[in-house]
């Protein structure tokens, strides 16, 4: 495996939080300086929320930054399982463009997923940053295993988001999902990922190892990627 992978240890959660808030800020910095505006995807889950509390804070020209989700479950706004709800929350007060890639509740997973792709299209490319979780599964964004797990990690290059519906459904969140593709996460200009807890690291160290052959999804993300990424994790 070529990837640069560069681990950063915290014990402590707030210090964790500051430190990934700290990276994304200048990215989003770096781009605003660079191009004027900055497109950033930031991950669900309970871990990465107080890090984007702390990043809400900073003194950014939040009117230049788009924010997308790196994946999404197919409910209806306001749903306590909608990312962009939770994104929306803490940044649109800000000024951020927090940008869906869902509209709604759909019964056709993979048409949502199309029409996901096709809105993405709209926003600048590639992503300046993009931050994954990974699941205890090693899942990361929406990538599963399950039938759409080979065009999630294989598709077309030029395919942003597609729809999936993982296998088995996870019982905490029983809903089809939106996701970024992995040609679309490691095409990012910065990656990071952010996760707490022994045995998510146990699960990162393993699929990192076994590279393009491995059994996780993070590992099958990450095998090849070109640019460095930089692990933050919480000894939680």
């Amino acid at each position: 495996m070529t990837t640069e992978i560069e681990w950063w240890d915290y014990d402590d959660a707030d210090e964790f939080a500051e430190a990934v808030a700290g990276d994304a800020g200048f990215v989003i910095e770096s781009a605003i300086d660079a191009r004027g505006a900055a497109v950033i995807a930031l991950s669900g889950g309970r871990t990465p929320w107080p890090a984007y509390e702390a990043l809400a804070k900073q003194k950014l020209d939040w009117k230049r930054v788009t924010i997308i989700p790196t994946d999404d479950r197919l409910v209806p706004m306001g749903h306590e399982l909608s990312n962009v709800t939770g994104l929306a929350k803490i940044f649109m007060a800000k000024g951020a463009r927090v940008f869906p890639i869902t509209s709604d509740a759909a019964e056709d997973y993979k048409a949502a997923g199309r029409a996901a792709d096709a809105r993405l299209q709209d926003v600048h490319w590639p992503l300046d940053f993009c931050l994954l979780g990974v699941g205890a599964d090693g899942h990361t964004a929406s990538i599963f295993p399950g039938p759409d797990f080979d065009e999630a990690v294989a598709g077309p290059k030029e395919r942003r988001a597609l729809g999936v519906r993982p296998d088995p459904l996870p019982p905490e969140a029983a809903v089809d999902r939106v996701t970024l593709s992995r040609a679309a996460i490691v095409s990012a200009r910065a990656l990071a990922i952010a996760i707490s807890g022994k045995e998510k690291k146990a699960v990162v160290e393993r699929a990192i190892n076994e590279g393009p052959l491995s059994t996780f999804p993070i590992g099958r993300v990450l095998s090849d990627a070109e640019l460095p990424v930089d692990i933050h994790w919480l000894d939680a």
